[in-house]
């Protein structure tokens, strides 16, 4: 028998196991008898079938779910997700047919548990299916990934579930809608490719559940001035190879190290309804559009200075600073705080706050650029992370400072 078939014939013993603990599992008690027979059951799916890292991952969620650190409802829609996601995926492209039937039959796997369960979590499973396909977005290519995947969807579906955060189902529903219609205009106009599309609709969604649509409009406006940027004089930047990776069309990369701080804070404020946390989603944001613009507009400005000697360095140094890329960090800096500002989300002096924010956050990019990114310690993703939480960081340091 060939890996592929004893691989088919294993997924399908393990589908048998997750629709047998889903029915059995809550008239079994106590929680370790049930954690026993998954790993017994999934030690002889692994000795007979090519499935070992399935076997792992079954094993990691049995042995949280015996020690009460899984709720029963997250241990059988993980392992659901993960079943029906390696059917998907076995032996499929990575296109957008595929993550989409993926998306398709995680969702029926959480609804299938939920209903039989009697329980109402429709965040929960959203955010399930979120981190199911960030993370096989993400880790795809490497096979013994998936115990990271599992402990990843269990982990978030139990914050979730813990937060006891309520989003009104139709919000919830128009948030997919609209944030996979924006993101698949992005993937159609290359702005950015599979990945990207996949990260800019749950940054969006996650945006659209946790605060408003102005929160999301503010990204937006983010969006296509990086997205400008990125095409202005392309072939010039293509010639002198400082140009974006993928024909100007940005990755998952990308997306979340400009993105993942401003949701944060996106979901600190659903959670806890603190204006600070406003200050910080446009301060992270006007960060990220200045940081992005500065380094795909100031590359054209001539020859930059490293920003620790104020030495000339070749265009595209890591690090490196002109007058130009500097200007135009701070009305870009500027033209988010005012968006903001016209959508009523802040106030005037908060839009001097975020503004200046983004100016100091895209020099902190510029000085770990010069340092840590130059000598290896942190990539051009890890850089854009620490710009935009330092920018936000200003941005509520300026905000308390000032009493506002």
């Amino acid at each position: 028998m060939t890996y592929q078939m004893q691989r088919q014939r294993g997924l399908g013993f393990a589908a048998a196991l997750v629709g047998s603990v889903t029915l059995v599992g809550p008239y079994l008690q106590p929680a370790w008898l049930m954690a026993l027979v998954v790993i017994l059951y999934a030690l002889i799916l692994w000795r007979f079938f090519a499935t070992k890292y399935l076997t792992y991952t079954f094993c990691v969620l049995a042995a949280l779910y015996a020690v009460g650190l899984l709720p029963f409802f997250v241990f059988a829609t993980t392992m659901a997700m993960l079943v029906l996601g390696e059917l998907v995926f076995k032996g499929a492209y990575d296109d957008l047919n595929t993550y989409l039937y993926y998306i398709i039959s995680t969702a029926w796997a959480g609804v299938l548990v939920m209903t039989y369960l009697h329980m109402t979590a429709i965040l929960t499973i959203l955010f399930g299916i979120i981190a199911a396909v960030l993370l096989k977005v993400i880790l795809l290519k490497y096979e013994d990934s998936l115990v990271i995947e599992g402990v990843g969807i269990a982990m978030t579906m139990l914050l979730i579930q813990e937060l006891n955060y309520q989003a009104d189902l139709q919000i919830v529903v128009v948030a997919i809608i609209f944030a996979f219609a924006f993101a698949y205009f992005a993937y159609r106009s290359k702005t950015a490719n599979l990945s990207g599309l996949i990260s800019i609709a749950l940054v969006g969604i996650i945006l659209l559940v946790f605060s408003t649509p102005r929160w999301l409009l503010v990204m937006i406006a983010f969006f296509i001035l990086g997205s400008t940027a990125t095409k202005y004089k392309f072939e010039y930047k293509k010639r002198i190879g400082v140009e974006q990776g993928q024909s100007g069309a940005r990755g998952y990369k990308n997306v979340f190290a400009n993105g993942i701080a401003a949701t944060a804070a996106a979901v600190l404020f659903g959670v806890f309804q603190e204006p600070v946390y406003i200050v910080m989603y446009v301060g992270c944001v006007a960060t990220a559009a200045a940081d992005t613009l500065a380094s795909e507009i100031g590359v054209t400005g001539g020859v930059p200075r490293l920003i620790t000697t104020l030495k000339q360095v070749p265009i595209g140094t890591n690090g490196g600073v002109t007058l130009t890329g500097q200007s135009v960090a701070f009305c870009s800096g500027l033209v988010i705080s005012v968006v903001a500002f016209l959508l009523g989300m802040i106030t005037l002096p908060m839009v001097l706050i975020c503004t200046l924010a983004a100016f100091v956050g895209t020099n902190i990019d510029s000085f770990i650029g010069a340092t840590l990114e130059n000598r290896g310690f942190l990539g051009n993703a890890g850089t854009n992370l620490v710009a935009t939480v330092g920018g936000g960081l200003v941005a509520v340091a300026l905000f308390v400072l000032l009493g506002l």
